[in-house]
């Protein structure tokens, strides 16, 4: 081995053992956390997303919010085309007014039926009263006739007339139940006339609720993440406009093992430091703690770690904390999530609450 091959080696060895010093050194200085009685995890701010949808197939007339507006509930957001909902709502108008007026002449056809009807039971009384003089002359008649004052034509003259009367008050009755008969039909008709003018009104409220609908709306506070479609597109029922995420419901899911996760109770303080900004330290509290374990997710790094069973945790942040700071909430910003798995454990100086201002 020459001299310039022996150098050569002890360089490398030097440079070696000075990268294992300095690793050292610097694994040494990194952060451990907090210690014993404290758990952390992994993982991503997220929200509550909403997607602002069609009810109806149609063509977008126009879209008044922009991807990153901060929006009220309520608050109009797009607007479909309505041309062909306000023609149905006009005929359907149309069709009232005639349902309307046939009411209106099914109303008096009632009218008239039972004037027929009044008139019938007056000639019915007519006729009957008719009857009893002609029965009573009748009776006369016969006594006169057996006491020979009265001759036989007479006689049957008179019961000629009681029974030609007779068919009269039958006739006359039998007008009195023709009358009857057609008040039923023309109150018949009157009702379905008026369930017309029932069905023609629903239809038009239900064109109006669809025209209301036309018009997309907040359906809470929020901001708008991005737009899905364009003004003059035309999309099917359901068809997604604008896609919206609730400041007031950000909260980070986080993974924690078997042995920790069993020691967080739902409620407790939780702290979140974000990668972007490490200088902040955000409260939250724990609201979800998963029934059931899984496997770790893909984005634990270490092996030993995904060879166990997690159970998925969510932290919480407040939404009178966040609508302090509505302008600065992101979702999506990787962090860490610290929990106490001792609950008389204190919270270190690095986990002290720290907001920006």
């Amino acid at each position: 081995m020459n001299a310039t091959l022996q150098t050569t080696l002890i360089r490398t060895a030097l440079a070696v053992a000075v990268a294992a010093a300095g690793y050292y050194a610097w694994s040494r200085m990194q952060p451990t956390g907090p210690g014993e009685g404290f758990a952390s995890g992994n993982g991503r701010i997220e929200a509550t997303e909403i997607d602002v949808a069609t009810k109806l197939a149609g063509r977008v007339e126009d879209i008044t919010a922009r991807e990153g507006d901060f929006v009220k509930a309520g608050q109009p957001l797009a607007r479909m085309q309505i041309r062909s909902l306000e023609a149905q709502r006009d005929e359907a108008r149309a069709q009232r007014q005639q349902a309307l007026n046939a009411t209106a002449s099914a109303d008096a056809q009632v009218a008239v039926r039972e004037s027929d009807k009044m008139a019938a039971q007056a000639l019915v009384a007519q006729r009957e009263s008719e009857l009893d003089a002609a029965q009573r002359r009748l009776a006369r008649s016969e006594t006169l006739s057996r006491e020979g004052a009265s001759s036989a034509q007479e006689l049957d003259d008179d019961r000629a007339r009681v029974r030609s009367i007779q068919a009269a008050v039958g006739a006359a009755r039998a007008q009195v139940a023709a009358a009857q008969a057609a008040i039923e039909a023309a109150r018949a008709q009157r009702v379905g006339s008026r369930s017309a003018v029932a069905a023609v009104e629903a239809t038009i409220a239900r064109i109006e609720s669809e025209i209301q609908d036309s018009q997309l709306t907040a359906p809470r506070d929020g901001r708008v993440q991005f737009r899905v479609a364009q003004p003059g597109e035309v999309l099917g029922g359901g068809g997604k406009v604008l896609n919206l995420v609730d400041l007031s419901d950000v909260y980070m899911t986080f993974f924690l093992p078997e042995t920790v996760a069993g020691k967080v109770a739902l409620g407790s303080e939780a702290r979140i430091v974000l990668d972007a900004a490490p200088a902040y330290v955000i409260p939250a509290k724990v609201s979800f703690v998963a029934s059931t374990a899984q496997f770790t997710p893909k984005t634990v790094e270490t092996a030993s770690e995904r060879q166990k069973l997690m159970f998925r945790v969510k932290a919480q942040i407040d939404p009178q904390l966040l609508q302090k700071h509505l302008t600065q909430v992101k979702t999506g910003l990787p962090g860490v999530a610290w929990v106490k798995t001792d609950s008389q454990k204190e919270w270190p100086a690095a986990l002290q609450v720290k907001l920006p201002e």
